[in-house]
Formats: structure tokens, C-alpha cells, sequence
């Protein structure tokens, strides 16, 4: 079995050296290298090939927001950034997940919640609990300005069954979740997800759900 290769970026050494220790008592997930800020992430990601950054969204030079833009939007590119950040309602949390980040993890999880989450966006899952998501679908609707003209046409090809189930995504359920609503196979679900993201040019569920968003398919009570 290949391990999950992994770059930790942070500017603060014992943040690193903490989450390097947690992460290589793992079996199945290697630290590859570590990045002071985001500029440094930017090189070492070229530079190591790692399959998953966690990436801390405050730091000196080039923070992670515009660090993880780079990275996720290099020419063939398939690494997973998965934003650290103190406060689940972090103001810049919305703006990560928009630039290319699959999800975020508050640094105080545990050793178990964090080789998860390593691994759950490593398989192109996105990392966005029940809980989390209520609380960024209101961040979406109060930072948006509106639906985007460009997005909405977009999502307009897809089918009405695709439609129904990037809604879903967005409220932030499972394949299997929405396999029990739709009362179809989970496999039926896995393949409307994969035509969903290749219609849309999206990268994974969190960039299905941050369209879905956007262009006003999912909008909370409100709003």
C-alpha cells in the first residue's frame, strides 16, 4: 500500500513538528516535508509532489488562501489542501474553500480526526461535517453578491437528477446519505457525482458544493 505523502505548512515550528509526529504514527501516511509559509508551501509542493497540504490559513509572506489558489490551480495538478485554521468560523474558511481547499480542520483535533481528514480528502472526498456546513451555507449567502450569471449557465447542464443530487452535496451529504434519499445504489450516486464534476470542470464535492452556492441552487432559510 502506498502512504498518503503529505506537506504540513505552518509558520509555527512547533505546530509542524507536532502534526509531523501525529501524522507518521500512521502506517498509511507519510510527511514528506514541512513549509514555513505560503510562499515555501508553493515551492515544496513543486518541488515534493505531496498528495495532501495542510495548510495553516494565517501566515507572513504569502498567506494560505492565495498559497493554496497556486497550488490547486498549477497545470496538472491533484493535490488536496486541507486548511487548518483556530476558529471553525473563521472568516477566511469561505474564501480557502473558493480558492481550492477540499475542506478544513480546527488544529486542536484530535490525533484520530486529523489522519481522517488527511485521508478522506486524499481519496477526493470532500471534508465538510453536517454541523460545519449549516454554519459556511450562511457565510456563503452573506458574502456572495449573487448568483453568477457564467456559473448558473453552467449548471444548467446538468440533468434534473444531477441537479438533485449537487443540492444535496451542498447540504453536505454522503454518497451513501444521498443514496437512501434518492432510493437509488450508492454506485447510481457515485457516477452522477463523477458526471456532476466533470460537467461543472470542478475538482471535487467541496468545489460542488461552493458552486452550488453560488450560483443560488442552495440557499439557507432567510436568505
Amino acid at each position: 500500500m502506498t502512504a498518503i505523502r503529505v506537506l504540513i505548512a505552518d509558520d509555527q515550528m512547533m505546530v509542524r513538528q507536532g502534526l509531523t509526529v501525529l501524522l507518521n504514527a500512521e502506517p498509511d501516511i507519510e510527511v514528506v516535508g514541512q513549509a514555513v509559509d505560503g510562499a515555501d508551501a508553493i515551492e515544496k509542493v513543486a518541488e515534493l509532489a505531496p498528495d495532501v497540504v495542510l495548510m495553516d490559513i494565517r501566515m507572513p509572506r504569502v498567506g494560505g488562501i492565495e498559497a493554496t489558489r497556486a497550488v490547486t490551480e498549477a497545470d496538472g495538478s491533484t493535490v488536496k489542501v486541507l486548511v487548518l485554521t483556530t476558529f471553525d468560523l473563521d472568516e477566511y474558511v469561505y474564501e480557502a474553500l473558493r480558492a481550492g481547499a477540499s475542506g478544513f480542520l480546527l488544529k486542536d483535533a484530535s490525533a484520530d480526526e486529523l489522519a481522517h481528514a488527511v485521508r478522506v480528502v486524499a481519496e477526493g472526498e470532500a471534508l465538510l461535517a453536517p454541523n460545519i456546513t449549516k454554519r459556511l451555507i450562511a457565510e456563503f449567502a452573506r458574502v456572495s453578491a449573487g448568483p453568477r450569471a457564467a456559473l448558473k449557465d453552467r449548471t444548467g447542464d446538468l440533468t434534473e437528477r444531477e441537479t438533485e443530487v449537487l443540492a444535496l452535496i451542498a447540504q453536505g451529504l454522503s454518497n451513501t446519505e444521498i443514496a437512501a434519499r434518492l432510493v437509488v445504489a450508492e454506485q447510481t450516486v457515485k457516477s452522477h457525482v463523477g458526471r456532476i464534476l466533470s460537467k461543472l470542470g470542478l475538482r471535487d464535492r467541496t468545489q460542488a458544493a461552493v458552486h452550488a452556492y453560488e450560483t443560488g441552487l442552495v440557499r439557507p432559510a432567510g436568505y
